[in-house]
């Protein structure tokens, strides 16, 4: 299989486990493909190899700033991408949060 029918294949796959609504998890366990090798595809097929026009839209959040009830400490931070919530803590991992938001922007 050449790199290009490896890469159309992944590209099959990735939208057949979008389409599915299963879990990363359970559809890898469904389709005999392991997590790593999912996450590794997904991040993969979302990064182009050619240049990002400069005429190209950027794409914007909406952001809502609520009085949210209290979440323990005057240092937690709650946010919001699609369905799922993420509450943020002192002491977190920036690049940790950064990969989890960017993985549900991909799936939301």
């Amino acid at each position: 299989m050449t790199k290009a029918e490896l890469r159309q294949e992944w590209e099959r796959r990735i939208a057949e486990y979008r389409a599915s609504g299963q879990s990363a998890k359970e559809w890898c366990a469904a389709h005999n493909v392991t997590p790593r090798q999912l996450w590794y595809w997904l991040k993969k097929c979302r990064t182009s190899d050619e240049p990002r026009p400069a005429d190209s839209p950027v794409k914007w959040l909406s952001v809502e700033v609520s009085q949210a009830p209290c979440l323990g400490q005057e240092n937690e931070l709650l946010i919001r991408v699609g369905p799922a919530s993420i509450e943020v803590r002192p002491r977190f991992d920036p690049a940790l949060l950064g990969e989890v938001i960017k993985v549900l922007m991909s799936l939301c």
